[in-house]
C-alpha cells in the first residue's frame, strides 16, 4: 500500500459530523492546540478531501459547542478556543478514530521505520553544509517559545534531516508521512511536556548524525518517534476506549 492509499483510508468520510469529530479529535491529541488557527479553507478542504460546504458545517457545529471561534480583522480567521468542553472529545475520539485504528497503527509503524532509515542514511551521507543547516535547525527548536513556533522548528529540523539523506524519495516520505499519522493536518501532537522531552531527543540525535554515527542514529530516531507520535495517539485512544468499556458496568 502506497502512503496515497494509506492518507485515503485514514481521511473521514465526508459527512459533516464526521468532519467534526476529525477536528475534535485534532485537538484532543494536541495535532490541534489551543489558540491555533486553522488552515486556509482551500488549503483544509484538500488536506481532509471534503467540499467547502462540508467543512463550513462542520466548523459550524464546533463554533456552536464552543470548541472554535471565528475572529474578524486582518489577522482573523477559525481558532482553537484556550477554554472548551471537554466531554464531547471522549466520544469523537472514539467515533473517529475507532473504524481507522488499525490501519493508523500500520502507518505509524511503518513511519517509525522509514524516519529510522533518514536518519541511518542521514548520519552516513551529511555534508558539511548538511551538518550546519540541520544545527541551525536545532538552534531554532530550542529558542521556540509557543506551539506554532515549535512546529515550525521541528518541521525545519526533520527536512534538514532527510535532505542529508541525498533520496529524493526519502524526502518526500517524511513529509506524507508525517501528513498521514496526524491525521491529515500535518502537524504533530504538542503540549510543553512533550516538546521539553523533544528538545532532549533531538539534541542527542543531531550529535549521532553529526559525528556519523550511523546505529545510533537510528536508535535515537525510534525512540524519538515513538514517544512524540505514536504514544500521545495510543494513549489518547486507549484511555477513552477503556472509559467506554467500562460504562455498562457502572450502569449497574
Amino acid at each position: 500500500m502506497s502512503v496515497n492509499d494509506s492518507t485515503e483510508l485514514l481521511r473521514p468520510q465526508g459527512a459533516p459530523e464526521q468532519i467534526a469529530d476529525r477536528i475534535l479529535t485534532a485537538i484532543a491529541i494536541g495535532i490541534l492546540y489551543p489558540g491555533d488557527k486553522l488552515p486556509p479553507e482551500r488549503e483544509l478542504t484538500t488536506l481532509l478531501g471534503v467540499s467547502r460546504t462540508t467543512l463550513r458545517q462542520a466548523i459550524s457545529r464546533l463554533a456552536a459547542l464552543g470548541v472554535l471561534e471565528a475572529r474578524r480583522g486582518r489577522h482573523g480567521g477559525t481558532f482553537v478556543r484556550t477554554v472548551r468542553p471537554r466531554s464531547i472529545e471522549s466520544e469523537a475520539i472514539l467515533r473517529d478514530l475507532g473504524p481507522i485504528w488499525e490501519q493508523l497503527e500500520v502507518t505509524l509503524d511503518y513511519r517509525n521505520i522509514i524516519q529510522q532509515t533518514i536518519a541511518r542514511t542521514a548520519a552516513q551521507r551529511r555534508t558539511e553544509s548538511d551538518c550546519e543547516k540541520i544545527l541551525n535547525a536545532l538552534a531554532q527548536y530550542k529558542q521556540s517559545a509557543s506551539a506554532a513556533e515549535s512546529r515550525s522548528a521541528d518541521r525545519t529540523l526533520h527536512d534538514a534531516i532527510a535532505a542529508a539523506t541525498k533520496n529524493l524519495h526519502l524526502a518526500q516520505l517524511n513529509k506524507s508521512l508525517a501528513t498521514a499519522v496526524n491525521l491529515g493536518f500535518g502537524t504533530h501532537p504538542y503540549s510543553t511536556v512533550l516538546h521539553d522531552r523533544a528538545l532532549q531527543q533531538h539534541t542527542a540525535l543531531v550529535e549521532a548524525i553529526v559525528r556519523g554515527d550511523v546505529e545510533e542514529a537510528g536508535r535515537l530516531a525510534e525512540e524519538h518517534f515513538l514517544v512524540t507520535g505514536t504514544l500521545p495517539l495510543r494513549a489518547a485512544f486507549s484511555a477513552v476506549h477503556d472509559d467506554a468499556s467500562q460504562e455498562p458496568e457502572r450502569g449497574h
